[in-house]
């Protein structure tokens, strides 16, 4: 596990677009499952801002590690977020675009999501293996829309579940452990101090964090990274 803390959002925005930067020349880029969020959304501007001439866009394919149950219009859908901020400002080929149907049942969705991601991506283990998966953490321990009161849909044995927030009671779709493990890469891009609790329990598993389902984010290949603003790393050491 590495952790880079920096001084805002901002800074970690740059900071992860900047190794997309790296980490494409070291080992040709191609597959990314993004998330949905306040810092995400930075990241996104950031990067179609300053590095629209920097990625090989139209060689990258996009993939979700959750959305929300609503359709592409809607105010909560990550997809229609990432499509204002990023996607239709860069030229994503259209062809290149996996989105999660949130309008359709979810279900149904969940399980054809999962034939979308075996049959586009390469596979090992058993798993579709994405290139990189960026993850937020929520305040509760969850992360891509796997919360603790369902924590046993991280070991579910499809590529992708149907998850319940358990505030809203809002439906969303969401990878399952088995797929964010074996990604090549998993990002955790987290800010904000009412974090900092949650990142000093999980990133240091300290007693107790094994109830929360980020705990569980350890890919195969080892490579996993935490990239927090000064207020999420308060509590670190």
């Amino acid at each position: 596990m590495e952790i880079a803390v920096y001084d805002s959002k901002l800074e970690v925005a740059r900071a992860l677009s900047d190794r997309l930067v790296a980490w494409n020349r070291e080992d040709g880029l191609k597959s990314l499952a993004l998330s949905g969020g306040s810092t995400p959304k930075i990241w996104f501007d950031v990067l179609s801002e300053s590095y629209r001439d920097t990625l090989p866009w139209e060689e990258l394919s996009f993939y979700w590690g959750d959305e929300r149950c609503v359709p592409p219009g809607h105010p909560d859908s990550n997809y229609g977020m990432t499509h204002k901020h990023l996607l239709r400002k860069v030229g994503v080929p259209e062809g290149q675009i996996y989105r999660i149907r949130g309008e359709a049942p979810p279900g149904q969705e969940a399980g054809r999501y999962g034939q979308v991601l075996r049959k586009t991506l390469p596979a090992s283990g058993g798993w579709p293996v994405l290139d990189l998966v960026v993850l937020g953490l929520g305040e509760d321990g969850h992360t891509a829309s796997i919360f603790p009161h369902e924590a046993h849909l991280w070991d579910a044995p499809d590529c992708c579940v149907v998850a319940t927030h358990p505030g809203s009671g809002q439906h969303r779709i969401s990878l399952t452990g088995g797929v964010i493990n074996q990604a090549t890469r998993v990002v955790f891009l987290v800010t904000g101090r009412n974090k900092a609790e949650r990142v000093l329990e999980i990133s240091r598993g300290l007693e107790g964090s094994e109830k929360y389902p980020a705990s569980r984010v350890a890919p195969k290949s080892g490579k996993l990274l935490w990239l927090l603003d000064a207020d999420a790393a308060a509590l670190l050491p």
